[in-house]
């Protein structure tokens, strides 16, 4: 499904961010991928969604070569991924249910489908009871339910969860990662980038370990190692 070869990247002619990166991917993995900062971890993420190209090497998501994509296709291509971060990247004055809706509102989806769809997606991520309440009256973890289920909605088939813990606290960030595996069980690919130590080791899914741009381990069932 997703297939980095031979990716290198490299800043102002000097500054390597990636260095001959190759890294496979299958449908409906869980991937982890761990790294200290600098690591290169968000570089191949920007580059596998097409926000940056590499300076060598290609990049294979399904059928499209992501480092040849035009730039009219990037919408296209990018609804097919779905991405969390760290900091939620809320609408401050719609309410979790108009959250999602607008990310439907913006690819032209009808009323009709913007009232059968939302309320769904809701529900998969617990969160039917505050449909109606604003990000100032959630808590961290239901404001992240709210960016999961925004990031959702297209039924993509990637979701990449950037830090999606670094703002909860370990009973939050827990539940979430029970989303994450849930989401993946249903059949989505999810790649977890993260620098929490306790939840990749208590996953028991595949981690990928970067350092100075390069993998230096990539272990089914593996854990949290930097060395």
């Amino acid at each position: 499904m997703i297939s980095f070869q031979n990716i290198t990247k490299v800043y102002n002619n000097k500054s390597i961010a990636l260095e001959e990166v190759n890294l496979t991917i299958k449908p409906n993995e869980f991937v982890s991928i761990v790294g200290k900062n600098g690591a290169g971890k968000s570089t191949l993420i920007k580059i596998l969604i097409g926000e940056e190209k590499p300076s060598k090497g290609r990049v294979m998501f399904g059928s499209y070569e992501v480092n040849k994509i035009r730039p009219s296709e990037i919408p296209e291509f990018r609804r097919k991924i779905g991405i969390v971060f760290q900091d939620f990247k809320l609408l401050a004055t719609k309410t979790a249910y108009e959250n999602i809706a607008f990310a439907l509102e913006v690819d032209g989806k009808s009323q009709s489908e913007i009232q059968e769809f939302v309320p769904q997606i809701l529900d998969m991520v617990g969160l039917s009871d505050r449909a109606f309440n604003f990000p100032h009256e959630l808590s961290g973890g239901e404001k992240q339910r709210v960016a999961i289920a925004r990031a959702l909605i297209h039924q993509p088939m990637l979701l990449i969860a950037d830090e999606p813990t670094g703002n909860l606290d370990p009973l939050n960030s827990a539940e979430i990662v029970k989303l994450l595996v849930k989401i993946n069980e249903l059949g989505t690919t999810v790649m977890l980038v993260t620098h929490n130590k306790d939840i990749v080791n208590n996953l028991h899914k595949r981690v990928v370990s970067m350092d100075s741009g390069r993998i230096i381990r990539d272990e089914e069932n593996g854990k949290y190692v930097l060395a």
